[in-house]
């Protein structure tokens, strides 16, 4: 495989952090993990978005910004690929969802001062799912907070998330992933890794599972 560094990404309850562990166990990759339970906001966010959305931001922005830094700066020798379960963008990309237009056009400048200091993954894989299969996820791994997120929200943020790929030259491959089963059906599994082995060129490439 000839890339370095992969950010796989998709709506809450996508599956990132599933796919992110098993590729990472394959490659021997340095594994890149979102902290979101560190956030102190988010549980107060889901309470009352107006309020909280704005510091919920500042602190996941904050706390992405140290993590990649630190461990992309960190030259390890026995570790040649880079596996992240979160796109940096991904600030951005709710932030615009989450925040009225004054906060979020503040929010995008300091943004922008930060995203230029970090290394861009060579690749983004990102996980579609229907609505429907994201709700089962979100309460299969019941989060307390999460169990009121409506079909709407997430929506918002897919719709955010592939307007945002499609518009900028982000290399990414699509993956359906409505029935998928990376754990229990190797075949899906596979069907990824085979993908990764060969180099794309600029652009999306779509792959459905069999």
């Amino acid at each position: 495989m000839n890339y370095n560094f992969i950010t796989i990404e998709g709506n809450i309850g996508a599956g990132k952090t599933t796919l992110s562990h098993m590729l990472a166990r394959h490659f021997n990759a340095r594994l890149i993990l979102e902290e979101f339970a560190e956030n102190p906001f988010l549980p107060k966010f889901y309470e009352n978005p107006k309020q909280y959305a704005f510091p919920l931001e500042l602190f996941f922005m904050a706390e992405r910004y140290k993590q990649q830094k630190d461990l992309l700066q960190q030259k390890d020798i026995f570790q040649h690929v880079t596996i992240s379960d979160y796109l940096f963008t991904k600030c951005l990309l709710f932030a615009k969802v989450n925040l009225p237009d004054d906060e979020y056009r503040l929010y995008q400048r300091l943004f922008e001062i930060i995203h230029q200091q970090l290394m861009q993954p060579d690749l983004l894989i990102y996980l579609h799912s229907p609505i429907s299969r994201l709700q089962e996820n979100i309460k299969k791994r019941n989060r307390p907070y999460e169990q009121n997120i409506s079909d709407e929200y997430l929506l918002d943020i897919q719709q955010t998330y592939t307007h945002y790929i499609r518009q900028h030259n982000v290399k990414t491959l699509f993956i359906d992933t409505s029935n998928a089963d990376f754990i229990g059906n190797e075949a899906h599994f596979n069907t990824v890794l085979e993908a990764l082995e060969h180099e794309h060129a600029d652009g999306q490439h779509y792959l459905t599972l069999p």
